[in-house]
């Protein structure tokens, strides 16, 4: 890991820009830590750091106040990485089919999202490696939003992080409702009921798979931006709870 810039916010949050190989990332930690911080790993939707900045740089805040350090991590073809032609195929057959009012196919979201997961769930335990390694990070760890495949993933495969809050807003192969089964570690989904570009049953039927013994599911109404500010504090509250 390299650090490439940082700045303090004007909450003396220090924010540090960092890459690890080619992938960009940033890292936020707590103005006034007197031990290493619990982490946050702030998943981001597949637009690009830039773009998304202002979200991520808010939940980082929130994090903060609470005493987390956060990270964040560019995805696989976003941003300024390389573009993943198959993938672009995918987003391009999955924009056709919903303009037309077609069903999505199983076949566009399994070529959309696997790939995606199967290549970013090594980067991630690689910046879990790199962010630990650092004396103002310890444990324990949570993931946070993005693309809940690769937070379901992350939850089967990686034993260090011990909470996730999901997002449920985001498409889902079927594939992924049996490894949601292996899922044990407690999970916060956020589901807004009115989101149109999200099948509403199959997400309440991934969250009745997940096996986790505590699973709770914030549901709103609203579409896919209109996350109400109490459900992000009912999420900070679910991580202050595991990770503290």
């Amino acid at each position: 890991m390299q650090f490439t810039s940082e700045q303090r916010l004007d909450d003396g949050i220090l924010e540090r820009e960092f890459t690890l190989g080619e992938i960009p990332g940033i890292l936020w930690t707590p103005a006034s830590a007197s031990a290493p911080s619990p982490l946050i790993l702030l998943s981001p939707p597949p637009l690009g750091l830039r773009k998304t900045y202002p979200r991520l740089v808010a939940r980082a805040r929130h994090a903060a106040a609470d005493g987390f350090a956060t990270a964040t991590i560019e995805l696989p073809g976003s941003g300024d990485r390389p573009r993943w032609p198959a993938v672009e195929q995918a987003r391009a057959d999955l924009r056709r089919a919903m303009e037309s009012g077609e069903p999505v196919s199983d076949e566009i979201v399994d070529a959309l999202i696997l790939p995606l997961v199967d290549k970013a769930v090594p980067e991630w335990q690689a910046a879990l490696d790199a962010l630990l390694s650092l004396p103002e990070i310890g444990g324990p760890v949570g993931y946070s939003g993005g693309v809940i495949s690769i937070g379901i993933r992350l939850a089967v495969v990686e034993p260090r992080i011990s909470a996730a809050g999901l997002f449920a807003g985001s498409l889902v192969p079927r594939s992924m409702f049996e490894e949601a089964r292996q899922v044990t570690i407690p999970l916060h989904v956020l589901l807004q009921w009115d989101d149109e570009g999200n099948d509403r049953q199959a997400a309440l039927d991934l969250f009745d798979a997940f096996g986790s013994k505590e699973k709770t599911l914030n549901a709103n109404m609203g579409g896919h931006t209109g996350v109400p500010q109490f459900a992000g504090d009912a999420a900070a509250q679910f991580f202050t709870r595991h990770l503290k």
